[in-house]
């Protein structure tokens, strides 16, 4: 009963609104139409909404465990477990100072030598395709 009447003043003051929004605007009748069908839109919202969140409160009953099971389930997320396993080597191999590469080593420092991108082309030839794509 509660809910219906909530809804009822819902509508209620969904017709108020419209109705005093549309009355300086349009005729009476015109109006008063408004005002219902914004009473009737007001009041199936607030009914929707009352039975939506009604749903979702309402809980259903949890079922009933027993023995061992409902141990485990009691103490589940009651132990925070803090620790961060050891990474000591993994800092002190970080902190050695590593051997000179140059100094030794197999592995000499070679530049890189990109590939040279000048056309071996004849120069004529070049030139005489410039001038064709200058006067296309």
């Amino acid at each position: 009963m509660g809910k219906i009447l909530l809804s009822i003043l819902s509508g209620v003051i969904g017709f108020l609104f419209t109705f005093l929004t549309n009355y300086g605007h349009n005729l009476l009748g015109t109006s008063l139409i408004r005002g219902i069908y914004g009473f009737i839109i007001w009041f199936v919202l607030a009914f929707l909404l009352g039975w939506v969140l009604g749903f979702i409160v309402k809980q259903s009953p949890a079922p009933e465990m027993t023995g061992e099971n409902a141990a485990e389930d009691d103490m589940l997320g009651t132990k925070l477990d803090l620790s961060t396993p050891d990474e000591d080597e993994e800092l002190i191999n970080l902190l050695k100072p590593k051997p000179a590469e140059g100094s030794g080593g197999s592995e000499a420092f070679t530049p890189l030598q990109p590939p040279k991108l000048v056309s071996m082309k004849d120069p004529e030839e070049l030139a005489k395709a410039v001038r064709h794509l200058k006067e296309e």
